[in-house]
């Protein structure tokens, strides 16, 4: 018997957080259940630092559908299983997941669901064998979550980087100019490759095949020879050259199970490039954090409220342990033993390793052939 629930969110904010939240608590209330939100993701855990989240007038979930980001804040570097604290003037790290287990218990929590990535379902996993009921819900606009055909906060992502392409186009075409647009896409091409196709662009290069930066100068170089004199670059941020390596920005130190690596200048380095190759005058702007905010579109909020409910009902069920998906166009569950795949060490790395279960774009996708069928140079 399910009495009270607790929400977090956690990775990088994405539109359609609060869709979610807000149809968990929904879902929650129409069966008399108390729901928590927990601030900035695991952090919050860590600290018991939460909020009562309620929809009725004038309360904190009301009216949340259409706003970006997330009510109850969110964390990019909290892993509470390797978590650096002080220790004589030191920076040291240990595993404070028990504390986490402790306050799940404290506040009579029978069940966490928890909004992001595969980090942060990777967390959910451990804390599942911790004795914590979890159910996971797949965000990223990565895209790049396993198990399911689609994450909640992509469709936005797609959408303002295809408005953005729709934008370069007539730059491009006034000043005979190349115009390259940097996408996100750590490790997974799904928004350069979606948003190419959407907005007409020429070449899209993405994380999954390694470019030839000599392919793309030859597609741009034909486009002239028909008249055509200028043209739309499509690059994600971990795209890399044949035999090159990720295009890395900075480094930070927040420790072992969390991405350290700051991609970025990928776009810059292939406008230089196809300058030189080409001798077209060439440009780049970087989307950066425009992709991850604002109001979510039409498409997610339906898509972020269907999960949310989703969850709920599979909490009322007491089908734990679990992440929600999307296969084949309905709803389902996975075990999260399934999403994290062969990363089972307990707060072991998130991300491209080895042992990673990431969904990446596929030779065989639909998309890539598509793109290949219209012209789109991807690079090889």
């Amino acid at each position: 018997m399910i009495k009270k629930v607790a929400i977090l969110a956690n990775g990088g904010d994405v539109s359609g957080f609060n869709a979610v939240i807000r149809a968990i608590v929904k879902t929650a209330q129409n069966n008399n259940i108390e729901c928590l939100g927990f601030i900035d993701g695991y952090r919050g855990l860590l600290n018991n630092d939460y909020v009562v989240l309620e929809t009725s007038s004038n309360c904190n979930a009301s009216g949340i559908l259409p706003k970006g980001g997330s009510i109850i804040g969110s964390s990019t570097n909290a892993n509470v299983f390797n978590y650096p604290v002080e220790e004589n003037g030191e920076r040291v790290y240990k595993d404070l997941s028990e504390i986490c287990v402790e306050n799940i218990k404290k506040d009579k929590i029978d069940c966490l669901f928890t909004l992001g990535g595969d980090g942060t379902q990777k967390s959910a996993r451990d804390f599942s064998l911790r004795g914590v009921n979890v159910i996971g819900v797949p965000k990223t606009i990565d895209n790049d979550v396993a198990c399911t055909d689609i994450t909640f906060g992509y469709n936005t992502a797609v959408s303002v980087a295809t408005e953005a392409i729709d934008r370069l186009h007539t730059t491009g075409e006034t000043h005979h100019r190349i115009m390259i647009l940097e996408v996100m896409g750590r490790y997974a091409g799904w928004i350069a490759l979606e948003s190419a196709i959407a907005g007409g662009a020429d070449v899209a290069l993405i994380p999954e095949i390694p470019y030839d930066i000599e392919k793309a100068a030859q597609k741009i170089m034909e486009r002239r020879k028909q008249g055509k004199d200028f043209s739309i670059v499509v690059v994600a941020e971990g795209a890399k050259a044949k035999g090159g390596e990720l295009v890395v920005k900075d480094t930070r130190n927040n420790g072992i199970g969390v991405d350290n690596t700051k991609l970025g200048g990928v776009g810059e380095q292939v406008a230089k490039q196809l300058e030189k190759l080409t001798g077209l005058e060439a440009r780049c702007t970087v989307l950066g954090y425009m992709q991850r905010g604002g109001i979510p579109t039409s498409f997610d909020r339906v898509l972020s409220t269907k999960y949310g409910a989703k969850a709920m009902e599979l909490a009322l069920e007491g089908k734990f342990n679990v992440l929600t998906v999307i296969k084949d166009g309905k709803l389902n569950s996975v075990p999260l033993e399934e999403v994290v795949g062969n990363n089972t060490k307990i707060g072991a790395v998130s991300g491209n390793t080895p042992e990673s279960n990431l969904r990446k774009v596929s030779m065989e996708d639909d998309l890539v052939k598509t793109a290949r069928n219209i012209g789109i140079n991807l690079g090889d």
